[in-house]
């Protein structure tokens, strides 16, 4: 019988790129046996681990350009941006590398025993099941801490970025780690449950939707492996009537439109304060109508093509649903291209917080305007979502920022910038954004055994309690 396949697609010209062979579940549990098997030596010497992360980023920067057009090919991210993720993958390495020792380093307490110790340890094999949005930056900003404490991984990578998943595991090899301390199972979602299922697998990693994520953590924890989410945001992007409008209307660009729009810290919500509303409407749409939109193998694209069809039907009848509901296009609005899933920069007006576009998340191109009447219904209109991951606020008042910044509901928070991740910065939401965090040291601490040990001299006999 023949096995089944899942097949590429590049979305810029909808050619075949390639077709793969599923892998079964027998082979998914061989990947956790051989991780386990890894395991057991890698997470003995510290300093290897240390070597073996800068030779990884080594190899990420040799290799930058094959990476980066691949990633373009198979989900359709602008070159210079593809370009960007490699870099940022190989920075993040070489940050763990260099800060993954004092991150874990033994803590001593004070308690009744002689002497006591916090300690920091591996704690197995990780599951990781990516998307396709960042297909490096997603399974790297994970593996980096994992790796550096002792871990091993398995990556599924997402169907339509394949290649990207393959090619991260051949970039760990021509680095010379050993073999299996990551390996890529190739697969549809079919085989993800498989992968949380493999009985050497400790714990899962999931980036994704909110109702693939829900299942992840139904599945892995009804078998009490702990897992992290990160499901995605409808991060808002508040203008104060003191902003600065030409810094905002700059963030307001590249907040919005990084990566086609498709971006889970993606500015989704533009929530204004009226006073100031139509000059930086006027300059927001002045700009997004600069944005050229093309073949994202060109260093002059700004924006390529959405990843698929399916994502493209919905933007545009996520767009059409609000005209219909009141909303105006100011630019933008359709589709463009012979071939291709292509959209235009679009943003509207007229768009009130209950409008499906401001309330489910916005995996494109369009940026919605919510006017608001002054700050503190700003706040709510921001406030009034399912998801927690990001926000922005832009004032000249600082005191205004952190008392704002303060009554935000999400995991992050940046002022005068765009909503970023960051190596020494915690990431990650509340809400249905998901929960655990990714980056800096409490990132590295999601998958690890924190155990405490207490040495005595004696015998203690006042315990009386458990």
């Amino acid at each position: 019988m023949k096995r089944a396949e899942l097949t590429t697609i590049n979305p810029a010209t909808e050619e075949i790129l390639s077709t793969y062979t599923i892998m079964t579940k027998e082979e998914i549990n061989a990947a956790g046996r051989k991780a386990r098997d890894t395991y057991k030596q890698w997470k003995k010497d510290s300093e290897k681990r240390i070597d073996s992360l800068h030779d990884f980023a080594q190899e990420l920067r040799k290799n930058k350009e094959e990476l980066a057009r691949t990633a373009t090919k198979e989900m359709g991210k602008a070159i210079k941006e593809a370009r960007s993720e490699v870099e940022k993958c190989a920075l993040v390495m070489e940050y763990y590398a260099d800060n993954g020792k004092v991150f874990t380093t033994d803590e001593v307490v004070n308690t009744d025993a002689r002497k006591g110790v916090i300690k920091f340890e591996p704690i197995g094999v990780i599951g990781s099941i990516m998307p396709w949005n960042f297909p490096y930056w997603q399974a790297l900003r994970f593996a980096a801490p994992s790796l550096m404490i002792g871990n091993t991984i398995v990556l599924k990578p997402a169907s339509a970025t394949m290649q990207c998943g393959i090619e991260i595991e051949k970039t760990f090899n021509k680095a010379g780690l050993p073999d299996a301390v990551f390996q890529t199972v190739v697969g549809d979602s079919t085989i993800a449950g498989m992968l949380i299922d493999s009985p050497d697998v400790n714990a899962v990693t999931f980036t994704g939707s909110v109702p693939a994520g829900a299942k992840v953590a139904e599945r892995a924890t009804s078998q009490v492996k702990k897992c992290v989410l990160e499901l995605g945001g409808s991060d808002p992007f508040i203008v104060c009537e003191d902003a600065d409008i030409e810094k905002a209307s700059n963030g307001a660009i590249k907040g919005r439109f990084i990566n086609c729009g498709q971006s889970c810290i993606a500015s989704k919500r533009f929530i204004v304060v009226k006073n100031i509303a139509n000059e930086f409407i006027e300059k927001f749409v002045q700009k997004a109508e600069k944005l050229k939109v093309g073949d994202p193998l060109s260093d002059d694209t700004d924006l390529g093509p959405l990843v698929n069809a399916s994502g493209l039907k919905k933007i545009d009848s996520q767009v059409k649903d609000s005209v219909k509901e009141g909303a105006e296009v100011l630019t933008g609005g359709e589709q463009t291209g012979s071939k291709g899933y292509f959209y235009k920069p679009t943003i509207l007006k007229n768009v009130t917080p209950k409008m499906r576009i401001a309330q489910e998340e916005v995996f494109g191109p369009v940026a919605p305007i919510i006017v608001a009447g002054n700050e503190a219904e700003a706040i709510k209109f921001a406030n009034d979502s399912e998801y927690g991951l990001g926000a922005s606020i832009w004032t000249q008042d600082l005191d205004k920022a952190e008392r704002l910044s303060s009554i935000i509901e999400s995991g992050v928070v940046s002022v005068n910038n765009i909503v970023a991740s960051d190596p020494r910065v915690p990431f990650g939401g509340v809400k249905k954004s998901g929960f655990g965090r990714e980056l800096s040291r409490y990132g590295m601490l999601e998958f690890v055994n924190i155990k405490s040990v207490r040495f005595y001299d004696q015998l203690v006999h006042q315990h009386h309690v458990e």
